[in-house]
């Protein structure tokens, strides 16, 4: 019989071997819940934006109107985002230069507005890129951009075909997973295409240093393909490519490594995806898989190397909609291998649309009944922007919201025919699909930052109460920035508008604005004795970042020209015969009173006798301010709601504009210009500054009316948010109205950014046809509140009437 001493040895022997068999265990789970921690506060703390930029077409003549609706998103989750309040949109040319910018109102991530095309416009192919300030922390890439066509019909040029151009292609590969390792197979995808961007058709050869064939290389689509290869140890490789025009180039391969990590990914039927990990001169017992979407963990594994090999498995469907990361790491928690792959989007939204006819007269009642439903048949409320415009030859414009979201958005550069891949579901777009996945992709984000919990720097604050107006402050003697100084800026408008900031150490002042609309004149100045030491200048709130995407060549051939020439006839008739319907603005529905609320007592001027001074008026009429010389100054006090004097300087503003210090100036003011005066006869906080009371002055022009400034003081005419452009649509109920012989050239039938099914989800919309005959196409992209996207697209004829 066995001592007690003795089985007490035996347990702890087995207890102690227990423990040494589970710690590689626990220490493979640790690193794994590790990674997925460090993943999922990294994207709490980085929350990142899409936008989506639907325009009425894709081409557009020089003196035309372009349109457009905005879709501001959560980038992980594509529903809609309060984060910003403005967005800011452009029309760059082909160097990348803006020729027209914009600022755009958001309210619960919608936003919608126009631009009018000036006839100056030369013809060629443009950009509209669209962003937030919040946006400009991160790459430009994750903008939204979108080439246009613009046409100039005007200039009397004769229109020739182009000399061949000398074309220039582009050729890289891409190693699964991102490396070549030698001894390792891998699969490697290709991919070539113009300088345009476009994807070529070529044959070509991978050859080894002896030059012989090792395979063939034939793209699939859009210049994409891939081949299986295993590099051999002390070889090396090449490709001989054939190109369109002939000629032939010889393509070195990435490097091969002589140790590293390569991967493989399987679809093995029943919607399993096998991972396949191998490794060649590597310390390491395990490696760990992360798959997330849009930066939202949805596998998270640990395998074991045996025989230097591992393997994943897990079902498809945990994966998100859209494009996925399957990132592999190693013992270290270091990533070595990544690679992308995309799941065809299932929850969107279906939206129906019919008219009660395809074939239409002109001038004819159109009939649109929308209906919007969510994949399971159920009907969904959903935000929509509706376009109905004329084809060309040109063709239809092919940029849709889904397509975008889930699939352009996450890739890097511009994806050739991006709706083929979704429209389509065949073993040929499959295996185009995944030679996109192979060749395409970024992250938002780098793992070293996950890793090691540092943030990337945020230069740029989110709008999220309004639009943001950043200054500069820079002593003249010195030119350096003028930091710890307050500054105002003053909005000259009907409603009056003040805002005060202090500038930082690098002298930059920024003011949170709210609903500043149009073009007012706006006022920024110090508070200081030694304002004439500062110079203030403005940034701009726009962009100064460019992304790769460059835009293709340019050239309309001349059957394209001539077909155009009517609708520039229509257009310019248009504008002359319509003008005034087509500059007609909505005026924002906004709070009109002062910054400071209501006052405590009004006084209007013309109800009085007129007086030759401010001085004199305040002392005849006015019994809550008072005034008086004191040496050759003439302080102003306002009386509190006890009826007693107030120690410090009141704020005094005339037109919303603080007079600091000109009040000996402005007590000589000719009141006969003054409207009314308000009083608020109390502590007053504005930013870190404090008055005692108020004192505010309006004139009848509202614009200062001849007051004279410091001159110091900068005074710019500033573009706000853009109002909003009301789209003229004539109606034809009445006979008279249909026999009319006012001309109607219209090529663009219908546009509305706010078109909103009910909880039924169904909406009907009415539009009448012009005296334009041809194929008109119908466009309608849309959201819900849940981040269901979804598109449709149809098309009526319109007949000359009888």
């Amino acid at each position: 019989m066995q001592s007690t001493k003795s089985i007490k040895n035996k347990s702890l022997v087995i207890a102690i071997l227990l423990l040494l068999l589970t710690a590689p265990v626990f220490g493979q789970t640790n690193n794994l819940n590790a990674l997925q921690t460090q993943f999922n506060q990294y994207r709490q703390k980085v929350l990142q934006e899409k936008i989506f930029v639907h325009t009425d077409k894709s081409l557009y003549l020089a003196g035309e109107i372009f349109w457009f609706k905005l879709y501001n998103v959560d980038a992980a989750l594509h529903q809609p985002l309060a984060l910003s309040k403005v967005a800011y949109l452009e029309i760059l040319d082909k160097d990348q230069k803006p020729i027209l910018q914009t600022k755009v109102a958001l309210e619960n991530g919608s936003g919608h507005g126009s631009l009018y095309l000036p006839v100056s416009i030369a013809s060629g192919n443009y950009l509209v890129r669209a962003y937030t300030s919040w946006m400009k922390n991160f790459s430009p890439e994750y903008y939204f951009q979108k080439q246009i066509t613009i046409v100039n019909t005007l200039p009397e040029t004769e229109i020739q075909a182009p000399a061949d151009p000398v074309m220039a292609y582009d050729i890289q590969f891409f190693p699964e997973g991102g490396h070549l390792v030698k001894g390792l197979q891998s699969k490697i995808g290709f991919r070539a295409v113009d300088q345009n961007g476009h994807g070529i058709d070529f044959a070509g050869t991978l050859l080894d240093e002896n030059n012989q064939v090792v395979t063939q290389l034939k793209p699939l689509k859009f210049g994409l393909g891939n081949f299986i290869f295993t590099p051999e140890v002390n070889k090396t490789y090449k490709t001989r490519i054939k190109l369109p025009n002939g000629k032939t180039i010889i393509k070195e391969l990435p490097t091969t490594n002589e140790q590293g990590y390569v991967m493989r990914v399987l679809n093995t039927g029943n919607r399993q995806l096998q991972i396949n990990v191998e490794v060649n001169n590597i310390n390491g017992t395990e490696v760990y898989l992360i798959a997330h979407t849009r930066q939202e963990t949805k596998v998270a594994q640990v395998a074991t190397l045996l025989n230097n090999r591992a393997e994943f498995l897990f079902d498809e469907n945990k994966l998100g909609d859209g494009v996925s990361h399957l990132t592999i790491f190693d013992k270290d928690k270091r990533p070595v291998c990544e690679r992308l792959y995309f799941k065809r989007p299932a929850k969107k939204i279906i939206i129906e649309a019919t008219t009660d006819q395809n074939q239409y007269n002109s001038r004819k009642k159109v009939n649109l009944n929308i209906i919007t439903k969510n994949n399971r048949g159920t009907a969904e409320a959903a935000d929509l922007s509706v376009s109905v415009y004329r084809t060309d030859s040109l063709g239809v414009d092919g940029t849709d919201i889904i397509s975008y979201l889930y699939l352009s958005s996450d890739l890097s550069g511009p994806v050739e025919s991006p709706g083929y891949y979704l429209k389509q579901t065949s073993p040929e777009t499959d295996a185009a699909l995944d030679n996109l996945m192979l060749t395409q992709g970024w992250r938002r984000f780098r793992w070293a930052d996950i890793v090691q919990d540092q943030l990337p720097a945020f230069e740029y604050t989110p709008e999220y109460e309004g639009h943001i107006i950043t200054a500069d402050l820079k002593n003249k003697k010195t030119g350096l920035p003028a930091s710890n100084i307050t500054t105002y800026l003053s909005v000259l408008d009907k409603r009056l508008q003040l805002y005060s900031s202090i500038s930082n150490e690098k002298g930059q002042v920024s003011f949170f604005t709210r609903n500043i609309y149009g073009t007012p004149d706006i006022v920024i100045q110090t508070n200081t004795p030694q304002d004439s030491l500062f110079q203030i200048s403005i940034s701009t709130p726009f962009s100064e970042k460019f992304s790769s995407h460059r835009l293709s060549g340019y050239y309309l051939a001349a059957s394209i020209w001539q077909g155009l020439l009517p609708q520039s006839i229509s257009m310019h008739a248009q504008n002359i015969y319509a003008a005034d319907k087509l500059q007609r603005f909505y005026q924002p529905s906004i709070d009109s009173n002062a910054f400071y609320g209501k006052p405590y007592k009004k006084y209007l001027l013309y109800d009085y006798t007129s007086f030759a001074s401010v001085e004199e008026m305040l002392r005849e009429y006015v019994g809550e301010v008072a005034v008086r010389k004191q040496k050759n100054n003439y302080p102003i006090k306002v009386l509190n709601l006890s009826g007693n004097v107030f120690f410090e300087h009141p704020l005094v503003l005339l037109d919303g504009v603080p007079i600091l210090d000109s009040l000996n100036k402005f007590i000589r003011y000719d009141a006969r210009k003054i409207q009314k005066l308000e009083v608020v006869p109390e502590k007053y906080y504005l930013g870190n500054s404090i008055f005692d009371g108020i004192a505010s002055f309006t004139t009848y022009k509202g614009n200062l009316d001849g007051f004279e400034l410091n001159p110091q003081a900068l005074v710019v005419n500033y573009d706000g948010l853009q109002l909003q452009r009301e789209f003229y649509s004539p109606v034809y109920e009445t006979a008279s109205q249909v026999t009319s012989r006012f001309p109607d050239f219209r090529n663009l039938l219908y546009w509305s950014p706010t078109v909103k099914t009910d909880t039924s989800g169904k909406k009907q919309i009415t539009f009448y046809t012009s005296d334009q005959t041809g194929k008109y196409i119908i466009v309608l992209q849309g959201l819900t509140p849940n981040g269901q996207a979804g598109s449709s697209s149809f098309s009526i004829e319109i007949k000359e009437s009888l």
